[in-house]
């Protein structure tokens, strides 16, 4: 699933392949990294807009810049010659980490940022051959510790992500989510009483926003 084509009715048209980086200043809002989490945030207020309030006072913003952001981003993505992991580098520069990974048969790279908003998380890139962007998600940073998921009532939103559910409640089934940034998982988990429920579960880039069963 490539989250790349996430839809937005406020996207703009293309500016061109070779955008610049979004500066700081009136006129190209907030610097890449904040303008990132924006986007991130865009997508999460359709659940939690409460939370995203919250996080845009943390971050010094308006809803209009987190809408602004979003759409610059969308245009980003769209432009003629986009693609790969570029859109990303050009908002958050370089990566923290690029790792070497094998997943199956797929030999692959995975490259992380720092996500301010929530310090114990990292952005993960996975690109395959040629420059290919095969994920885009939030995962736990290495060394932080996850919650402890071992009931339904553990699942809190943001708490944790869609690998950290898979485990926790194995085996999950994934699903189509409702929009290109959204994933779920069905499973089967303890209440809080211990009996067994069947749930569906849906995260936004890969961390946990609610249940829809």
């Amino acid at each position: 699933m490539d989250p790349t084509t996430d839809h937005d009715p406020s996207a703009g048209h293309p500016t061109g392949p070779g955008a610049p980086a979004d500066r700081s200043g009136p006129a190209a809002g907030p610097p890449g990294p904040v303008a990132f989490q924006l986007v991130l945030l865009r997508r999460m207020a359709d659940h939690h807009p409460g939370a995203v309030e919250d996080a845009l006072r943390e971050l010094g913003v308006s809803r209009a810049e987190m809408r602004e952001a979003n759409r610059r981003w969308q245009a980003r993505i769209r432009a003629p010659g986009a693609g790969g992991v570029q859109p990303y580098r050009a908002l958050l520069g370089a990566p923290e980490a690029v790792t070497a990974r094998r997943i199956g048969d797929l030999r692959c790279e995975a490259l992380t940022w720092p996500v301010p908003l929530w310090p114990d998380l990292r952005f993960e890139v996975l690109t395959a051959a040629r420059g290919t962007v095969w994920n885009a998600w939030l995962v736990r940073a290495p060394g932080a510790h996850g919650p402890e998921l071992r009931t339904t009532a553990d699942l809190t939103p943001w708490s944790c992500t869609v690998d950290e559910v898979a485990r926790a409640f194995a085996p999950a089934r994934p699903m189509e989510g409702s929009a290109p940034t959204r994933w779920r998982l069905a499973c089967t988990a303890p209440g809080p009483d211990g009996s067994p429920q069947d749930i569906v579960t849906e995260f936004t880039w890969g961390l946990y926003q609610r249940r829809v069963d």
